[in-house]
């Protein structure tokens, strides 16, 4: 079980490196479980205009999670309010506030209120566990869709649909590598969950877990199908004060992920053909320079950047 006092172990792997680990094979649920059993983490500050539209996608569902933790990390907008009613209509539906720290703690923030919605759990009572954003729709067969996704390749660790952004020309699927689970709804193995140790609370959390399930022999994954469609209601990469922060913001988490800089280059390039068109590209280059000149800190764990960077110009050379 991850619980409060697991972090110690996380920041132990941080140090340790895992080029040379094995996993075992994954374990299948007992013919008793044969129902997935699903736990759903979702982290929400500030999300009152969103929230009620992913309540209604997750009571629709034709597979429903065992349990859906939503956790309040210090709204001030009336989003405790709703969550409060939706545990009250529904029985597999809990809510959690926390104190409001008076900010955004960007990137570790999220974590951390992921982190102690988990706490309030047993992992070994669960098969799966997902975080889930709360400015999200999605359909009724989501989850029914993904665990059949799991339950089709033993290896898949993680997974996640794709998402589509609202334009002025209507939805527009978002370009993102398949390699990667989408950190807006990322589902677990719970085995898997485990073996990476968690999220960890830092900025690009959501590659660098997928990044640690393919040094462990895991396939992270994210998925074109029609039911796994997940359309959101903010735009991606932006942040709470604008996309052009969002996307420099994003560029100084290349640089602490250890991302090698002529793929820092192809990223900005390829993105400059998404709105904010150019000018995102500029901000997701100019964040990364930025952080290079001024020496920002690198994700601790040389074992990972080194994995980093060999995937990162084994694509390039692809491309």
């Amino acid at each position: 079980m991850l619980s409060r006092d697991s972090s110690p172990r996380r920041r132990r792997w941080w140090k340790m490196g895992l080029e040379a680990c094995e996993l075992p094979p994954p374990q299948s649920m007992s013919p008793e479980n044969a129902v997935p059993r699903i736990l759903v983490i979702t982290p929400v500050r500030d999300e009152r205009a969103h929230l009620a539209a992913t309540i209604e996608s997750m009571t629709a569902q034709t597979l429903r999670p065992t349990a859906w933790m939503i956790v309040d990390d210090g709204s001030t907008d009336g989003t405790g309010e709703l969550i409060d009613r939706a545990a009250e209509e529904h029985s597999w539906i809990r809510g959690l506030r926390r104190p409001d720290r008076g900010r955004r703690k960007v990137g570790g923030g999220v974590i951390e209120a992921f982190d102690d919605g988990l706490a309030r759990f047993d992992l070994d009572d669960f098969d799966y566990v997902c975080k889930l954003d709360g400015d999200l729709r999605f359909g009724e067969r989501y989850f029914e869709a993904l665990m059949e996704k799991f339950a089709a390749d033993p290896r898949l660790g993680t997974a996640s649909g794709k998402c589509w952004d609202k334009t002025a020309s209507g939805w527009t699927l978002l370009r993102t590598s398949d390699e990667f689970s989408l950190g807006a709804a990322k589902c677990y193995r719970v085995e898997c969950f485990r073996a990476i140790g968690g999220f960890v609370a830092e900025v690009m959390w959501d590659g660098i877990d997928c990044h640690r399930c393919s040094m462990l022999g895991w396939k992270a994954r994210s998925f074109h199908d029609e039911d796994l469609r997940l359309y959101e209601l903010r735009p991606m990469g932006a942040s709470h004060r604008s996309v052009f922060h969002g996307r420099w913001r994003w560029g100084w988490g290349l640089h602490f992920i250890g991302t090698h800089p002529l793929y820092a280059v192809a990223i900005a390039c390829y993105r400059t053909f998404e709105r904010p068109f150019a000018l995102g590209g500029m901000c997701i280059l100019g964040g990364y320079l930025w952080a290079a000149l001024r020496r920002v800190p690198r994700y601790p764990d040389p074992a990972f950047r080194r994995h980093l960077r060999r995937w990162q110009l084994a694509r390039l050379r692809l491309s």
